[in-house]
């Protein structure tokens, strides 16, 4: 059985992280060393010993807890921020006036923006700016007046915190975009997978079935209009998707075999359109329709034009091969020019008959085929030989549809 296609999902927040990880240790340490350094200034130095001894083992400890936001959660937010908070009380009681005075650090010092980010990293920019915003109300009140260095520290991690909260909500959607596309495009090579699987083997052992069933008569005849019906499913929703039901315009005492088609729903209406999708519905018991295994695209006007063009065949078919008569379609998409050929097994068209009907007003192959077809820039062939039935090759080149595409948008 082939291997599935997994979809490797990446984080964009794990280099984060793992940074902030880095960071909590190393400033954890450099504010022990500017304690160290400053130690005969303090006038309370048990205080700074104190806190710094559970400052070091609080953040060795909740080393794992920093690792992702799963594991980062509110509680441990909230002691976290907790910490810095007091620390940064503790200030006044522990170091001198003078060195308050003097703009000198608190004792968390930049230990304190850690936490601040780690509230960034797991809420975004709303939890940021309750973080950045309880730690500068800290500050003031440490300082005790609004001094110029103060303020611009605090507006300096308010900013920064805030900004990459920001970042990191967009980096989020981002990643859940990307997976999203990921996941499609996996799951449409799998379905490419499935159709051509089934291509190679249910669709042909159900056309075989609907051949011999056709051929033998009663009631395997029956049975092959049903696998022929199946067939049509199955193929409908291999090739095009969801296609929504057609409405059938069947009469079963004509016998009537074409469909009225119903345009796919589109999510943008400028987008081109896949042309199987609109010939599928026209497939049943007695229309075969063999088609490519990838999209065959078209700008919508030349997509509904070259579709009404096979049904107005198709019409004909119906109106003058007789109730038993079969067709076939066949979509080919060659570099520059899609090709739709629909043949029948009727009767033919007797010399001349094409020219009496044009005469008479009767324009079913002049206007609903051939007119089509020249509005798009393409051609229209039928080629009939009495006894061995009718063949209409139908070409559109692609330049000229994307050139009437424009046109029509511009209206």
């Amino acid at each position: 059985m082939p291997k599935r296609e997994r979809v490797m999902r990446m984080s964009v927040e794990l280099p984060l992280w793992r940074a902030l990880t880095g960071y909590r240790v190393l400033t954890v340490l450099y504010a022990i060393g500017l304690c160290a350094t400053a130690y005969s200034h303090f006038v309370r130095p048990w205080i700074a010993v104190a806190y710094y001894a559970v400052l070091l083992v609080w953040t060795l400890a909740t080393l794992p807890w920093v690792r992702n936001a799963a594991s980062c959660t509110r509680r441990f937010l909230a002691a976290d921020l907790t910490i810095a908070l007091v620390g940064i009380l503790l200030t006044p009681l522990a170091d001198s006036h003078a060195r308050i005075a003097g703009d000198g650090p608190t004792l968390p010092s930049i230990w304190t923006a850690g936490s601040v980010l780690a509230f960034a990293l797991k809420g975004g920019w709303r939890w940021a700016a309750v973080a950045s915003t309880a730690v500068a109300a800290a500050n003031l009140v440490e300082r005790g007046h609004p001094a110029l260095d103060t303020v611009h520290n605090v507006i300096l991690v308010w900013v920064a915190s805030i900004a990459i909260g920001y970042v990191v909500e967009v980096a989020r959607a981002s990643e859940r975009t990307l997976a999203r596309a990921l996941e499609i495009e996996a799951a449409t090579r799998e379905r490419e997978r499935l159709a051509r699987d089934i291509h190679d083997g249910v669709l042909q052992v159900l056309a075989m079935v609907q051949r011999r069933g056709a051929v033998i008569g009663g009631e395997a005849a029956e049975l092959g209009r049903l696998a022929g019906e199946q067939e049509v499913a199955l193929r409908t929703l291999v090739s095009g998707g969801l296609v929504p039901v057609s409405r059938v315009s069947e009469d079963a005492s004509e016998g009537a075999f074409v469909r009225a088609v119903e345009e796919p729903y589109e999510d943008e209406p400028d987008a081109p359109l896949d042309l199987r999708s609109l010939l599928a519905p026209y497939a049943g018991a007695r229309v075969s329709l063999a088609e490519p295994g990838a999209p065959v695209e078209l700008p919508r006007p030349a997509a509904r034009e070259l579709a009404a063009a096979v049904g107005a065949a198709l019409d004909n078919v119906r109106r003058h091969a007789g109730a038993g008569a079969r067709a076939w379609i066949l979509v080919e998409d060659e570099p520059d020019e899609i090709v739709v050929t629909v043949r029948d097994d009727g009767p033919g068209i007797p010399e001349g008959r094409l020219a009496r009907a044009e005469g008479e007003g009767r324009l079913g192959v002049a206007q609903s085929i051939r007119g089509r077809l020249r509005d798009l820039g393409g051609s229209a062939d039928l080629v009939s030989v009495p006894g061995q039935g009718t063949e209409v090759e139908l070409k559109v080149p692609k330049s000229a549809a994307r050139a009437r595409g424009k046109k029509a948008e511009r209206r």
